[in-house]
């Protein structure tokens, strides 16, 4: 069979971009899990362009030479095609019997891998997965693994409407909408402005790496991490007793896990330490991500079947993701068939991923499956509980704008003033609208009215202006939002208790910092203000000003490049840092337009938003 020339030889002999020649459907998944996937042969999909290319990320992962010029050449857009602008020959292609040029076709098969998904009438696993994305495959640099998928490669039997239906679809079939395989370029722009934001914030996350683009706004979608394996990969397994599979799941991620060195421990006594050990490291993991997800207000729809996020808590399918201007704890994404969690509820359906991979550790040990519920008084819960409040006592000291040491000191030595302080924080943090719960666009909410990022940000600069403590008035007029009403901004005796109480916990805090480190009340104040305003700039992205974003760079796009589109989300992306330690690296040939300006407006405009 002939094969389409994927590996170009240039005329020194030598090829330009070798590290993406080995990215070629070839996955360690496939040979170890072979229960875990679904293989495809490719073919060439011809018109596209490469409409976006991370330069910063390639280099990361070694795919291009850390010298490269931040310039789409020729060369380099030829080779982006040859490895990503692919489409399966699914199961429809083949019952109909669908030729294709045999030049076209691809010499290895592809992977879609199968996971839990609840939206599936089989609920085991046996019929979902990957929909419409394929594995590229993975590439080792600098000592770390990188897995790349591509979202929009064509339609699998693994989609929720080829289960329901009974019925295999051909790609881009016009009756169908997820099942048709196809994605679209303002899904890849919304992942790819969403995620730069969250990754530079040291949130975990799937990256854009690039954007292959087609007609009528149709795209391929390629996406990078360093392990792309979700709790949901384990979960079918485990739901189908397949302890056979699902031990090859463990030890596939577990392997994984040694080799780039995302675990301090890498040598087990035995199978039940190995298994345990993953265990407690999924407690540790969904207890630091779900409170920093509700203290970031970070909307994201964590269910137990666990298809919506990676393994160690990185965020994936930015379609459902938000982040919100306040606490907006009522929130809840209108589905048809039932309605999301909402942020609060998050912590709950982390510590039950955290209870399933408790039992998979017991059933990997023993070969029995027990009862989910025989794990319920688990030491492994109680570690997620502890680590949860842990972590937002420690969040919370962050979002302060106290240095690391100063963190660690009052963590140690005055946790119990920290603990209190979190509650009066979350006092003020947790007011909801006398309005109570209404329609939005895609659900319901109850509005938050106080902006605690807002007092954070103000109350160090006024101390350092005065003496004494602030008046509540003058207090509640700092943190109310557009969303308060009158009759949400009313200062009653318990509110005022409240205020005084809150000025009260946070001078301690300061004092004790002023006393163990011999810093004057100023010194101390004047720190926390340079920090303090960093991390809670008044323009904070939301979900509601990625989806405007989007919309304004769709308007505006047929100005730009690819190089253009890569320097402009890179730009946005520094410009939303929140992290008062992380040193400005200024993007070469930045954007000279008022692109940059309209973006950063918007995100003012929506700063209180969903």
């Amino acid at each position: 069979m002939n094969q389409i020339n994927k590996n170009p030889v240039r005329e020194t002999g030598k090829r330009l971009y070798p590290m993406l020649s080995r990215i070629n459907g070839e996955h360690p998944f496939k040979t170890q899990v072979p229960g875990g996937r679904v293989e495809y042969k490719a073919r060439y999909r011809k018109g596209g362009k490469v409409s976006f290319f991370n330069y910063s990320l390639a280099r990361e992962m070694g795919l291009i030479p850390k010298t490269h010029v931040e310039q789409m050449s020729p060369e380099l857009e030829k080779e982006l095609l040859e490895t990503f602008s692919l489409v399966i020959i699914n199961e429809y292609d083949v019952m109909n019997d669908i030729k294709f040029p045999e030049n076209e076709i691809h010499q290895n098969t592809y992977m879609a891998t199968r996971y839990l998904q609840l939206q599936h009438p089989d609920k085991t696993g046996r019929t979902s997965g990957d929909g419409r994305t394929i594995w590229n495959g993975t590439v080792r640099h600098n000592g770390l693994s990188w897995d790349i998928s591509s979202c929009g490669t064509g339609a699998t039997k693994l989609s929720p409407a080829c289960s329901i239906n009974k019925k295999f679809y051909q790609t881009g079939d016009p009756s169908i909408s997820y099942g048709c395989g196809l994605s679209e370029v303002a899904e890849g722009l919304e992942t790819l402005f969403f995620s730069e934001v969250l990754g530079n914030n040291g949130l975990r996350t799937e990256r854009v790496l690039a954007i292959i683009e087609y007609d009528k706004g149709i795209s391929i979608n390629v996406r990078a991490n360093p392990n792309l394996m979700r709790p949901s990969h384990f979960f079918g397994h485990l739901k189908q007793g397949n302890y056979d599979t699902l031990k090859q799941v463990a030890d596939y991620y577990i392997s994984r896990q040694i080799e780039n060195k995302a675990w301090e421990q890498t040598t087990f006594k035995s199978d039940k330490d190995k298994y345990f050990y993953l265990a407690q490291q999924v407690a540790k993991c969904f207890s630091e991500t779900s409170a920093k997800f509700e203290d970031e207000y970070i909307f994201c729809w964590l269910d137990w079947d666990g298809d919506n996020i990676l393994m160690d808590g990185g965020i994936i399918d930015y379609g459902s993701i938000r982040q919100f201007g306040l606490f907006h704890r009522e929130y809840r994404f209108d589905d048809v068939e039932r309605f999301s969690t909402n942020i609060l509820e998050q912590r709950h359906k982390a510590r039950y991923i955290a209870q399933c991979f408790i039992q998979i550790a017991d059933f990997l040990s023993t070969k029995k499956k027990k009862s989910l519920s025989s794990f319920k008084k688990h030491a492994y819960l109680d570690l997620f509980d502890n680590h949860f409040f842990a972590c937002k006592n420690k969040n919370l000291l962050q979002r302060v704008g106290l240095k690391k040491n100063h963190q660690e000191f009052l963590l140690k030595e005055h946790g119990k003033l920290v603990e209190k302080f979190r509650k009066s924080f979350s006092y003020f943090e947790k007011a909801r609208s006398k309005k109570g719960v209404y329609k939005v666009a895609d659900g319901i909410n109850r509005d938050a009215v106080f902006c605690m990022r807002d007092i954070l940000r103000e109350l160090p600069q006024i101390y350092l202006s005065r003496e004494s403590i602030i008046e509540p008035e003058e207090f509640i007029e700092i943190i109310k939002s557009s969303y308060a009403k009158r009759a949400d901004l009313k200062v009653t005796d318990q509110r005022r208790r409240q205020i005084n109480r809150f000025q009260t916990l946070y001078a301690s805090l300061m004092k004790h910092i002023q006393k163990d480190f011999q810093m004057t009340r100023n010194q101390i104040l004047l720190e926390i203000t340079m920090r303090s305003s960093v991390i809670n700039r008044y323009e904070r992205v939301t979900g509601n000003s990625i989806t405007f974003i989007v919309q304004k760079v769709q308007k505006v796009r047929p100005k730009l490049s690819a190089d253009n589109l890569y320097r402009l989300s890179s730009e946005f992306a520094n410009y939303q840092t929140l992290d008062p330690d992380k040193k400005f690296i200024p993007v070469p040939q930045p954007i000279q337009t008022p692109i940059l300006k309209g973006l950063n407006s918007i995100v003012r405009e929506c700063r209180e938003g969903l």
